[in-house]
């Protein structure tokens, strides 16, 4: 490789941004013969274009790796200060590449270590917005991200929170039948109040799964018998609704043979169990929801206690009577308020006949409850009334006196049933008196004795009717009833 003479013009400006070291470079120099080759003719020190040859008394190799040290020098101190190459030469002198001048191309190390983009393409500003690199924070927010890869030689590293075998699946625990009864209680009493099936079968399918749905019908059943009648046609009700949505026909087997091996337990708090046991499966067939085989045929449930086969007979009776099926749909009577008035005044008739028989309290006092009707417990007092006027018995008085207080100590009749009751009896007294002459008698005796009891209110003396006795000619006033007052005379 040669290197050529530079230009006059090029001297100027490169003077001036030469060292001392180059100026005398190119004072005593001004081009090198790198190869050896002579670049003029003969033997005098100066040739055709200038070029001198290099002294033989120099080393070549030792001078010619102190200039190119030199000229490195160089070019790192103007670099280092922003100045230019003059055209790409060192040292204002331009180097030549197979016979021609071409641009000076940046060292290894500076092109390596250079921001600018390989691609040509880019401002040459910082990779990744900041984010990479060797000694930097990283991209602004990202302390709050999680690490996708953790240095298993960190002291804080766990290889067990970790481990890429790790398979999450998500597990729901089944509930217990005494869990399940905790869950689906509130649910039932809530279905007493507003009636909606639907939200029933909706709330179930919430907290079912496949080994608990044996259970509702059990579930269902056994809080009705803590209930009345209207909770239990409710109850019925909710058994048909939930057959082929929640339930099916195999569950509700499976439950009321649960309830049947239950049933001495259950006794011991409802008397009665078994005989409502039998109209829960009497309807349940009747409804569909059970195969008839299930009553009829009591040996494929296996070995059953006495309560069982108890409530198997009942249902099998039901089912069996003359028109049976047809009148299962009323095997727990009609709801109170929807029963016709004079059916609840012939119940709360014979109520009072069996009480003045028995002189039994408590049992009326059930059999009240029973009809549901706490805004016609009026109806109750006015038949009580008019039946001890028609008694002409103090013995009854006295009965249906004890009777009356009773009610209003339990509450199961109030001030404004009782005083609506007698003020009705007031209102009566005209047509009572045709068949009971001495009605008005009766009547005053017998509020006497209620007020003497504590439960007649100051209404019901106020108003009650008084009659007067029937004067003679012989008494001297003629037969007229006196006014209450007589005009004073002057």
């Amino acid at each position: 490789m040669e290197v050529e003479t530079a230009r006059q013009n090029g001297y100027a400006s490169a003077e001036s941004r030469e060292s001392s070291v180059e100026r005398e470079l190119n004072g005593d120099i001004k081009a090198v013969e790198i190869n050896g080759g002579t670049a003029g003719g003969g033997h005098s020190p100066k040739g055709q274009n200038g070029i001198i040859k290099k002294p033989h008394n120099v080393s070549a190799d030792s001078h010619d790796q102190r200039i190119k040290r030199k000229a490195k020098r160089l070019i790192q101190r103007q670099n280092s200060r922003g100045e230019s190459n003059n055209g790409g030469a060192i040292g204002g002198i331009p180097i030549v590449i197979n016979g021609s001048a071409k641009d000076y191309v940046v060292p290894q190390r500076r092109w390596k270590n250079s921001r600018r983009s390989r691609s040509g393409y880019g401002r040459g500003l910082p990779k990744k917005g900041g984010a990479g690199g060797k000694g930097v924070w990283g991209l602004p927010g990202s302390e709050a991200l999680e690490e996708l890869y953790e240095d298993e030689n960190d002291p804080n590293y766990d290889s067990e929170s970790n481990d890429q075998n790790v398979v999450l699946t998500e597990v729901i625990p089944e509930l217990t039948p005494e869990e399940f009864f905790k869950l689906a209680e509130p649910i039932v009493l809530e279905y007493y109040e507003h009636g909606d099936t639907h939200e029933v079968a909706v709330n179930f399918d919430e907290i079912l799964t496949g080994n608990l749905r044996p259970y509702v019908t059990s579930v269902i059943v056994e809080i009705a018998l803590d209930h009345k009648d209207s909770q239990r046609e409710m109850t019925s009700v909710l058994i048909s609704d939930l057959y082929g949505r929640v339930i099916t026909a195999k569950d509700i087997e499976k439950g009321f043979e649960i309830l049947l091996a239950n049933l001495p337990d259950l006794t011991l708090d409802t008397p009665d169990a078994p005989n409502l046991l039998g109209n829960f499966l009497a309807r349940a067939v009747a409804d569909d929801c059970l195969p008839p085989k299930f009553v009829t045929k009591p040996s494929e449930h296996g070995e059953l206690n006495d309560h069982a086969m108890t409530a198997i007979r009942r249902a099998d009776t039901l089912l069996h009577m003359k028109q049976g099926w047809a009148h299962l749909d009323n095997v727990w009577g009609m709801g109170g308020p929807l029963r016709p008035v004079k059916t609840i005044t012939k119940q709360m008739t014979l109520l009072l006949k069996e009480y003045l028989s028995s002189r039994d309290i408590q049992e009326a006092h059930h059999c009240l409850r029973a009809l549901e009707v706490p805004h016609f417990h009026h109806e109750l007092v006015y038949e009580a009334v008019v039946m001890t006027l028609e008694s002409l018995s103090q013995t009854t008085e006295e009965a249906m006196c004890e009777l009356l207080a009773s009610l209003d100590k339990a509450c199961l009749v109030l001030p404004a049933g009782m005083e609506q009751g007698f003020l009705r009896v007031f209102d009566d007294m005209a047509d009572i008196v045709l068949d009971v002459p001495l009605a008005y008698i009766i009547l005053d005796r017998f509020v006497e004795r209620c007020n003497r009891a504590g439960f007649i209110t100051d209404k019901i003396l106020n108003n009650m009717p008084s009659r007067g006795r029937k004067r003679f000619v012989s008494e001297g006033d003629g037969g007229h009833v006196k006014p209450p007052t007589l005009p004073l005379r002057d």
